[in-house]
């Protein structure tokens, strides 16, 4: 079996978030979700836990960052195209998310990022995989 990744991301509304990820073409997987936590699914081995900020405090012992302020986390996802790091990031944007950083385009590589509604910054990277497979 592969190894899976769950990230945990503290969330101050739900639905609000939930909704958002909806129009960016995301589903979530019930088995691991209820009224203060949503598995929002990335692919068959990435997770994103979306959990309500007083059910994440239960699981750490630290304050939860206020991500409108400070960075916590960058949260990067691979394309397979610019054509689709500019379909995502666009889709993120007129859902109601916010940008985060400049586009970058270094010809071989080429990113775009976003705010999602708690402030969490999603960066979508596509590379040549041509530049990646002459590294080694």
């Amino acid at each position: 079996m592969p190894q899976m990744i769950f990230v945990n991301l503290p969330v101050k509304d739900l639905e609000t978030t939930k909704g958002f990820f909806g129009k960016l073409g995301f589903s979530f997987n019930p088995q691991f979700s209820d009224d203060n936590t949503a598995c929002l699914v990335i692919s068959d081995t990435i997770f994103a836990m979306l959990i309500t900020e007083p059910r994440f405090k239960e699981f750490t012992k630290k304050e939860i960052a206020d991500s409108s302020k400070t960075t916590e986390v960058l949260l990067a996802l691979s394309a397979e195209s610019r054509e689709k790091v500019d379909e995502l990031a666009d889709a993120a944007l007129a859902a109601g998310g916010s940008p985060a950083n400049e586009p970058q385009d270094l010809g071989f590589m080429y990113g775009r990022s976003f705010q999602d509604p708690d402030h969490h910054i999603w960066e979508v990277v596509w590379m040549d995989p041509s530049a990646v497979e002459g590294q080694g």
